[in-house]
C-alpha cells in the first residue's frame, strides 16, 4: 500500500513538473507569452483543486482504492493527449483536464496511508509518500535532459508528454494488491447500518468549520509559495541567468536532491516535535531562502549550492500535511475534508504562478517570484500558529468529531 501511494504521487510529480521544464521551449516554438504559460499552469492547479475535492467525496462514499485507480488513469490519459496539441488553447484544455486526476490522486493516497499506519509512525509514513514528489521531479529533469539531447525541441517536448503513458501500469498493480483500510470499512459499515449516507458539507458544520478554514489557508500558503518558485524557476535560469539545458538540469537536480532530503527530515520531525512546529520552522526558512535566492545578487556557483537548502525547506514544509489533515477530521468525512482543504489551497495557490507571470511585466522575473513566494510562506506561519497540535492522535472509526482545538492543544 505504501508503495502504491509512493508510486502514484511520484508519477503525479513527473506529469506536472514536465510542463515547467517545457515552458522555455514552448515560448520559442509557439511564441507562448509568460502570461499564457502562467495561465496553463494555473488552469491545471485550479482543476486539480476541484478534482481533489471530488475524489475525496467519492473516496468517502465508494472506497479509497477504486477512486485512486480512477485518478491515475485520468491524469495519464490527458498527459499523453497534451503531446498531440497544436495550439495554446488545446494545451490549456488538456492540462486543465489533467488537473482533475492530478488533484485527486494525492487526496485519496494520503488518506489511504494515514488510515493504515499507527499514530506514532504516521508522520514518517505520509512524509515518505510525499517525498516521492522529489523522485518524480528528478525523473522529469533527467528525462528532459535526455530527450532534448536526442531530439529536436519541436519534437522533444511532445515525447516528454507521451512518456506520461507509463504510469498506467500502476493501475493494474493497485487493483490486484491493495484494499481499503479497516478503519474506513468499519466506519462505512456503521454508517450504512444507521442509514447515514454521509454528507461532505459536514466539514462546514459548527464543530469543524474553524479547522476547515485554517487548514485551507495553511495549504494555500504552502502551495502558493511552492508553485510560484517551481513553475518559473526553469524559465528564470534559462532566460535571466542564461543557462543551457544541461546546466539548467544541474541546478534543478541540486534543488530536487535538497527537496528529497527535506521531505524525509521533515517527516521525522513531524512525529518528533509536532506538526505545527514543523510547519512554522520550514515555512520561515523557505520564505527567507526564496528571498535570498531571487533578490540577493549572487554568482551562478553560489546559486547552485543555495539550491540544496532552498529545495530542502521548500518541499519539507509539506511532509506533515497529509497526517495533519487526517488527524484533524473524523473518519466519516476524512476524505472530503482532506480533499477540500488541500485542494482549496491548491486552487487559491494556483493564482501565484499567474501572478508571477503578470508581475514580471513590470518587475524582473526573479523579483516577482521572490515577493509572491515569501508572502505565501507568511500565511503558512500564521495559519499554523492558529491550528491545534494533532501529533500522536489515533484515528477514530466512530465518525464522531475529533477533540476540540482546546483539548488537542492541551
Amino acid at each position: 500500500m505504501l508503495g502504491a501511494a509512493f508510486a502514484g504521487y511520484g508519477v503525479d510529480a513527473f506529469d506536472y513538473m514536465v510542463y515547467t521544464f517545457l515552458i522555455p521551449t514552448l515560448v520559442i516554438v509557439w511564441g507562448l507569452t509568460k502570461v499564457e504559460a502562467g495561465n496553463i499552469a494555473t488552469a491545471a492547479l485550479v482543476t486539480s483543486a476541484i478534482g481533489g475535492w471530488a475524489a475525496g467525496i467519492l473516496a468517502d462514499k465508494y472506497g479509497r482504492v477504486v477512486v485512486l485507480q480512477g485518478t491515475v488513469l485520468w491524469f495519464t490519459v490527458f498527459t499523453v493527449l497534451s503531446g498531440f496539441t497544436q495550439s495554446y488553447e488545446q494545451l490549456l484544455f488538456t492540462r486543465a483536464m489533467q488537473g482533475f486526476g492530478f488533484g485527486g490522486e494525492w487526496s485519496v493516497g494520503s488518506v489511504l496511508i494515514a488510515e493504515t499506519i499507527q499514530a506514532r509512525y504516521r508522520g514518517k509514513a505520509v512524509g515518505l509518500v510525499q517525498s516521492s514528489w522529489a523522485v518524480g521531479w528528478a525523473v522529469a529533469a533527467i528525462a528532459f535532459w535526455a530527450v532534448f539531447a536526442l531530439a529536436e525541441p519541436a519534437v522533444a517536448w511532445r515525447i516528454l508528454f507521451w512518456l506520461g503513458a507509463l504510469p498506467s501500469v500502476l493501475i493494474f498493480w493497485i487493483r490486484r494488491n491493495i484494499e481499503d483500510p479497516e478503519v474506513y470499512r468499519e466506519t462505512r459499515s456503521a454508517m450504512l447500518k444507521a442509514g447515514d449516507t454521509g454528507n461532505f458539507l459536514d466539514i462546514f458544520s459548527r464543530d469543524l468549520i474553524g479547522r476547515t478554514v485554517l487548514a485551507s489557508l495553511l495549504a494555500t500558503g504552502m502551495q502558493g509559495g511552492y508553485y510560484a518558485v517551481t513553475t518559473w524557476l526553469p524559465t528564470y535560469l534559462k532566460t535571466e541567468r542564461q543557462l543551457s539545458v544541461l546546466n539548467t538540469s544541474g541546478y534543478l537536480l541540486m534543488l530536487i536532491f535538497g527537496s528529497f532530503l527535506g521531505y524525509l527530515t521533515s517527516a521525522y520531525l513531524s512525529d518528533r516535535i509536532g506538526r505545527r512546529k514543523g510547519f512554522i520552522l520550514f515555512g520561515f526558512c523557505a520564505g527567507g531562502l526564496v528571498l535570498g535566492y531571487t533578490l540577493v545578487p549572487i554568482t551562478d556557483t553560489a546559486m547552485l549550492f543555495l539550491g540544496f537548502p532552498l529545495g530542502f525547506f521548500l518541499s519539507g514544509v509539506f511532509s506533515g500535511m497529509g497526517a495533519f489533515l487526517s488527524e484533524l477530521f473524523p473518519s466519516r468525512v476524512r476524505g472530503s475534508a482532506q480533499g477540500f482543504c488541500y485542494n482549496f489551497g491548491r486552487a487559491t495557490g494556483a493564482v501565484c504562478p499567474a501572478l508571477v507571470g503578470y508581475l514580471s511585466g513590470s518587475l524582473t522575473l526573479c523579483v516577482a517570484i521572490g515577493l509572491v513566494a515569501a508572502s505565501a510562506y507568511c500565511l503558512v506561519i500564521v495559519a499554523a500558529l492558529l491550528l491545534p497540535e494533532t501529533a500522536g492522535r489515533e484515528l477514530d472509526s466512530s465518525g464522531e468529531p475529533v477533540a476540540s482545538a482546546a483539548t488537542a492543544t492541551a
